[in-house]
């Protein structure tokens, strides 16, 4: 989280209108006013605003999935193998050979056999202003994933093969440090951390077909390999909007998940090589909350760099798992997806949702959510602070319907429980354009979310998530 008045690293990607649900999502948002967004990675043109209130609804964004064995079979495999199985995925086969590679946050130059594959192209129904890749993979020691995604613009040129992320869940020394990859930019469009944006949007120019390619890399003469069992890619064109129309408390009033709680606060100082400690946390925290939801946790020799002194080893240990070397943060969102995701069955997608209905869906099939907001003090009753970037995670809704929270920008985990009022919550998390305090037109994140399930879904889990576009 990063509290007002401070200038956050992630400006920029906290402005990001990440991702949505496979299926288009739509909206009928009020209007906002014509302004421009200040930062670069979200630029909307004067009078870009979203539909009036009561006019038809327009979709805003479309997510699409490769994760079954025909998906797989279905890309271009030059060097890897489709898996089938419980978990489809893909594995190194046969290198197509080996590349240098020298680490920029370390120096050091390494060769690395790799293998690619490439997805269909996909057309968008959604021409976008921008677009996010997430994906789960499992990468042992001395293994690592590049993820790139090229596409085509609506006047018909290309755009290049833009790296979305070189992904490792280790960082020992026989890995690579993950990172986003920065100065990535055609004049037409550029990527900001984990975020591909159209540079102008008041042009019309728009992505209209992407590909996503993977590149997979293991040490020479070895049969490691990395095993990729999801990725995806959002494309959207979010409309600019102040406020959003009030939604109405549905299915799952009452319902409460039971979920673990706790702090970031608690880690102030903590290891402050990974984001200046726990006071920027709140990403991995509420990432480590869900995944111990669903009854997964690091093992004793995962944790034992950890100070035992320290309460909660396993936040500082999903602090060290997401952190971008090159951000210089743990609020990457794929990064905290993929994270996720290296634990036993699940999986995580970083998504956009269209309303509190759509969260109310998920938590009455048992799915909590992670989600990207940010407000002023005065925006938020009970949250007694202010941010330009914040996660939390929703596990539930009161019987009137008002937001469960599970808050880590709390004193201690006894106190990261918070209810706050649903017309408060939904328009903070929805908006894509906020006045800050001094009074300037700033980005909104507009209904970013993380979702982490099961890699085998119930009946009723898997409903709702194909509702929502996930697959």
């Amino acid at each position: 989280m990063t509290r007002s008045g401070s200038t956050p690293r992630r400006s920029v990607l906290a402005a990001a209108l990440g991702v949505a649900g496979a299926a288009a999502v739509t909206t009928t948002a009020a209007a906002a006013a014509g302004t421009a967004r200040p930062a670069p990675a979200a630029k909307r043109a004067a009078g870009d605003a979203a539909a009036p209130a009561g006019s038809k609804a327009k979709r805003i964004a479309e997510y699409h999935g490769w994760t079954s064995h025909a998906d797989w079979l279905a890309g271009a495999a030059k060097g890897v193998r489709a898996e089938s199985g419980a978990r489809p995925g893909i594995v190194v086969s046969r290198p197509l050979g080996s590349v240098d590679y020298t680490d920029p946050h370390t120096g050091t130059k390494a060769a690395w056999e790799y293998a690619t594959w490439t997805s269909p192209v996909r057309t968008l129904s959604v021409p976008a202003t921008e677009a996010i890749v997430s994906w789960n993979a499992r990468t042992p020691a001395g293994t690592w994933v590049q993820i790139e995604l090229r596409g085509t613009y609506t006047d018909g040129s290309a755009t290049p093969w833009y790296v979305m992320g070189r992904w490792a869940s280790d960082d020992g020394a026989s890995s690579i440090r993950r990172t986003s990859v920065d100065d990535q930019s055609d004049d037409k469009s550029s990527v900001w951390t984990d975020t591909f944006s159209i540079d102008d949007p008041a042009t019309g120019l728009r992505l209209a077909k992407y590909q996503v390619r993977l590149t997979l890399h293991r040490k020479p003469g070895t049969t490691l390999t990395p095993t990729v069992w999801r990725v995806g890619a959002m494309g959207s064109d979010v409309p600019d909007r102040f406020e959003v129309p009030a939604s109405t408390p549905g299915l799952a009033k009452g319902r409460e998940l039971v979920v673990p709680r706790y702090s970031q606060e608690i880690h102030k100082g903590q290891y402050p090589e990974y984001d200046n400690g726990g006071e920027a946390w709140c990403s991995p925290t509420s990432s480590q909350m869900i995944i111990e939801y669903w009854g997964r946790k690091p093992s004793a020799k995962d944790l034992a760099w950890v100070n035992p002194d320290y309460a909660d080893p396993q936040v500082c240990h999903a602090a060290r798992s997401t952190f971008d070397y090159q951000y210089e943060g743990c609020g990457n969102w794929p990064f905290n997806a993929a994270y996720a995701a290296t634990y036993r069955d699940l999986q995580g997608v970083v998504t956009r949702l269209g309303s509190l209905t759509d969260a109310e869906k998920l938590i009455e099939v048992g799915i909590p959510l992670i989600t990207s907001q940010s407000f002023l003090k005065t925006e938020l009753d009970g949250a007694g602070y202010g941010t330009s970037g914040h996660l939390m995670t929703v596990i539930g809704f009161t019987a009137d319907g008002d937001v469960i929270a599970n808050d880590p920008a709390s004193a201690d985990n006894e106190a990261v429980r918070h209810i706050y009022k649903r017309r408060q919550w939904e328009n903070i998390w929805l908006r894509t354009k906020r006045y800050n305090a001094d009074g300037k037109v700033v980005s909104g994140t507009g209904g970013v979310c993380y979702l982490y399930f099961p890699a085998k879904p119930t009946a009723a889990q898997r409903r709702v998530l194909k509702e929502l576009g996930i697959r």
